[in-house]
């Protein structure tokens, strides 16, 4: 017996969640399914719209004032700017107080753990004293066994960068862990708790071991920034804790993978997705589906533990990834789209591909499906692929994510705008 729901999203990151949101928003009985864990473990948390243009000019003040430019088949440009301000705004919803920049249309410049800053949109609570654009000093703290964020090199980045403020970097021993090797998470936990921790001066609570260390190197700095450790289930707790400790507001600094701030905002997705009742199946990949003949998806297929489990919808979002996340893939003599073999338009000599300036306009970084105004992708002729599929997030091609800093802003926009269109749609 097939599993049947009004509408199935495939694809479990920004895009796939947003989706699932905004068509149970439209009262739809809607189910996710995922096969492998969510790329966004390895995001920065960050939700940017637009930083640069396509030709590099920015960083942009106001992402807005540049969507009128962008070319045609850009995905902003297929949803148009009004959608990605609703998106935003069910954003801000979803996310409640978790995420700060919703009173501005402006960009905000949040420093990252190379000390360049990061043109975007939304941007977790736990950064928002660390924004470049406040000109307040202050003291970067990064840790001996966690190498990924060299404190004092990411402080004079961001002084040659021009920050207006002065910034140091300082290295530290974190309480309670030796090991190199040790999981983000791991630092995580140990503050969460409170854990009891050893130190030179005898045994004390992990948060005040941090802020008796971070204390010792203040110098007058009225905000200290850490790597994006500092708790998970209790990260407000930790931030507060310490600034109190310490005597000065605290912030994180986006970490590369793997990412806290990314695992709270998958968190937090996956709970809203369980207060809408979007039913969720991970572990599953699509292995193959059918059509009605009439131009439409009639089932998809799901392996499950070896058993093919066929699961039916009126309606299918296709939210699986780009080259990245595997939702778009590459042979040596063409790129597709595996699960239901949309085209992907690409050069016929592979190399064209690429071009031999590493930070050249790289042609495989637009690889995606092209899609209509409906986000129905196109085949061959520009015609839908199929009546009842709808396509969003990076598995869209038109757009450099990595170099316009515009990735989670357009899973955002696009898997809103799949997922309300194939929510209202449902039945028809």
């Amino acid at each position: 017996m097939a599993i049947e729901d009004d509408v199935l999203v495939i694809g479990g990151g920004v895009a796939g969640a947003t989706a699932a949101l905004a068509a149970a928003d439209r009262d739809a009985r809607v189910r996710l399914v995922t096969y492998k864990q969510s790329t966004l473990r390895h995001a920065s948390g960050l939700v940017d719209i637009l930083g640069y243009t396509p030709d590099g000019d920015g960083p942009l003040v106001d992402p807005f004032d540049a969507l009128a430019d962008l070319p045609e088949g850009h995905p902003y440009e297929r949803v148009g700017a009004e959608t990605v301000r609703d998106a935003l705004s069910f954003f801000d919803d979803v996310a409640g107080e978790a995420y700060a920049g919703g009173h501005t249309d402006a960009n905000a410049l949040v420093p990252t753990h190379g000390g360049t800053v990061k043109p975007t949109a939304r941007y977790p609570v736990s950064t928002a004293a660390g924004l470049a654009s406040d000109p307040r000093d202050a003291l970067l703290v990064g840790f001996e066994t966690l190498p990924d964020f060299e404190a004092p090199l990411a402080a004079a980045h961001l002084e040659a960068a021009g920050a207006p403020f002065e910034t140091r970097g300082v290295t530290l021993s974190f309480p309670g862990i030796r090991r190199d090797d040790a999981k983000v998470t791991r630092y995580a936990h140990l503050l969460d708790q409170d854990e009891t921790v050893e130190t030179a001066a005898g045994t004390t609570t992990a948060r005040e071991a941090l802020a008796d260390a971070v204390r010792a190197h203040l110098d007058g700095e009225p905000r200290v920034g850490f790597p994006a450790v500092l708790g998970d289930e209790h990260a407000d707790a930790v931030r507060a804790d310490l600034a109190d400790a310490i005597g000065a507001d605290v912030f994180e600094v986006p970490m590369g993978p793997p990412s806290l701030p990314g695992m709270r905002l998958e968190d937090l997705l996956y709970d809203a997705l369980e207060n809408a009742g979007v039913a969720v199946t991970s572990g599953v990949p699509v292995i193959d589906y059918e059509t009605d003949g009439n131009g439409r998806i009639d089932h998809v297929v799901v392996d499950r533990h070896g058993a093919e489990i066929p699961h039916r919808a009126d309606q299918y979002v296709l939210a699986t990834g780009g080259l990245v996340g595997k939702g778009v893939r590459s042979e040596r003599e063409r790129v597709f789209e595996p699960i239901f073999d949309c085209h992907v338009e690409h050069a016929d000599d592979r190399y064209d591909w690429f071009v031999d300036d590493v930070f050249g306009d790289q042609p495989y970084a637009q690889f995606g499906l092209a899609a209509d105004r409906d986000l129905r992708p196109l085949d061959a002729d520009d015609e839908p692929e199929f009546a009842n599929l709808r396509a969003a997030g990076a598995v869209l091609g038109g757009y450099d994510y990595a170099a316009e800093k515009s990735g989670a802003g357009v899973s955002l926009a696009t898997g809103y705008a799949a997922g309300r269109r194939a929510g209202a749609e449902d039945g028809d």
